[in-house]
């Protein structure tokens, strides 16, 4: 059963009985003169609200059972043909709520309604997935987080087909540029492509955080190159977060593990984030200008929104100004879900199932990086050459589904059994990255659906 809607007003009520001639003609007229309106007036009059209503009952998926959400079409009644065009602006809600072929929708704005069928992989069908990400190997007993899918208002989201994508892809280079997240992401494509084709592994650096895959029946490569700042940095912090010195951050030099290789690529997923709250010394033109969180009391103290704008507008002035021109998708801010603490102060995420629509509260700094970058965006797309083509730099806005999902991450599960001498023990827990399969792989589906479009 799926979330109800209220009923609608009544349009027209029968007459009270006794009434006269002229009263009976009154009603006759006024009754023609409404269903003339009707017909002539907007389709959209009849159609229901497009916002999950604030006293809806709440949703719960469970396996084998297939129910709708939001007043959206049943899967069994959508056309998996459908292929949307991507747009993004304000999360309001559109003017329609309906699956017609052929019409354009926002991917990026929707709900997770219930889907029995489950992930397209698990942790016993694909090597790929790192241990921090193994949720189900690491012991995490619900698994309700993996019977749902993405359902942007308007249109349907068909699942990611890699066939299709590796068929369209062959001879071609995907880069993913960042931080951990984009490793997250990648390994969520591979878990999805390698379904097609088993890929080799190229290249590896002695961190193993920025690798290469090849698919020889397809010549098709994808490389990770780790840059979470995307501008040079200095890094002084190891794998659980614990720095030795503050972090040195050039903020007008970008990192050249990932620019001196930009002309072998085709398409690029490139994003930054979270790294730019660590504590850290900011330099330009060769000089420090400024810290976060440092203990130098010599340096002005500035904040992460100038370093974090500093970067962007660097990064993406290399992009509009190179000569090479792939397609590039600038992911978008991904959330952290850490509730009763940050992850160095027992923050935990607990939570088994999405958020509705309007319920994961007031998300002030989160917010504020998303106005950050779709403004740096924007004036990316402005600066473009007039020869750059509209469709050269694409916004992949995945802010909006992911900051729905806070059941969707590692949490405890990160480590292996971790309460395996007992519920009391004291662990870390990952409020940031996802557990795979879990909800990143949508991303994955969104692109799809980009790429269709093109």
């Amino acid at each position: 059963m799926g979330m109800e809607w209220p009923p609608a007003p009544a349009q027209q009520r029968k007459a009270a009985p006794g009434g006269g001639s002229a009263l009976k003609l009154l009603l006759f007229v006024i009754l023609v003169g409404l269903a003339l309106r009707l017909l002539a007036g907007p389709a959209a009059y009849l159609l229901p609200p497009t916002v999950a209503p604030d006293g809806a009952a709440r949703l719960v998926a469970a396996p084998g059972r297939e129910r709708t959400g939001g007043g959206g079409t049943p899967p069994s009644e959508m056309d998996d043909s459908i292929f949307a065009v991507a747009s993004s602006g304000p999360l309001t809600a559109p003017d329609k709520k309906e699956d017609s072929p052929g019409e354009s929708c926002n991917l990026f704005h929707g709900e997770w309604v219930p889907h029995s069928s489950g992930p397209a992989y698990t942790n016993s069908s694909c090597r790929f997935i790192e241990s921090p990400q193994n949720c189900m190997t690491n012991g995490r007993p619900d698994t309700d987080y993996l019977y749902w899918r993405w359902k942007p208002y308007g249109c349907d989201m068909p699942p990611f087909d890699g066939k299709k994508f590796l068929d369209g892809m062959r001879g071609k280079h995907w880069a993913l540029i960042g931080d951990s997240i984009l490793r997250n992401h990648v390994q969520s494509l591979l878990c999805l492509v390698s379904k097609v084709e088993d890929p080799t592994e190229a290249y590896h650096d002695s961190t193993f955080k920025s690798r290469r895959w090849h698919f020889p029946s397809h010549n098709f490569t994808v490389s990770l190159i780790w840059a979470p700042f995307l501008v040079k940095a200095k890094i002084f912090e190891d794998d659980d977060g614990v720095s030795t010195a503050d972090l040195q951050l050039h903020l007008d030099v970008l990192e050249t593990n990932w620019t001196s290789q930009w002309e072998n690529f085709d398409y690029v997923v490139i994003s930054t984030g979270q790294w730019f709250f660590k504590t850290a010394v900011y330099w330009e033109n060769g000089a420090e200008i400024g810290c976060h969180s440092c203990q130098n009391k010599n340096l002005k103290e500035m904040t992460p929104e100038y370093s974090f704008r500093k970067a962007l507008s660097a990064a993406f002035r290399f992009i509009t100004s190179s000569h090479h021109k792939p397609v590039v998708f600038y992911r978008m801010w991904a959330p952290s879900h850490f509730e009763n603490g940050e992850w160095f102060s027992g923050g935990t995420c607990n939570r088994t199932s999405p958020f509705r629509p309007g319920e994961a509260g007031n998300r002030e700094t989160d917010n504020k990086m998303w106005r950050i970058e779709r403004e740096e965006f924007d004036k990316a797309v402005v600066n473009q050459g007039p020869n750059d083509g509209a469709d050269h730099l694409k916004l992949l806005d995945t802010f909006e589904l992911s900051l729905l999902r806070p059941d969707g991450h590692s949490g405890p599960y990160r480590t292996y059994h971790p309460y395996e001498k007992g519920m009391t023990a004291k662990v870390q827990n990952d409020c940031l990255h996802w557990c795979l399969p879990g909800p990143i792989d949508a991303w994955n589906d969104v692109i799809m659906q980009m790429l269709a479009k093109d």
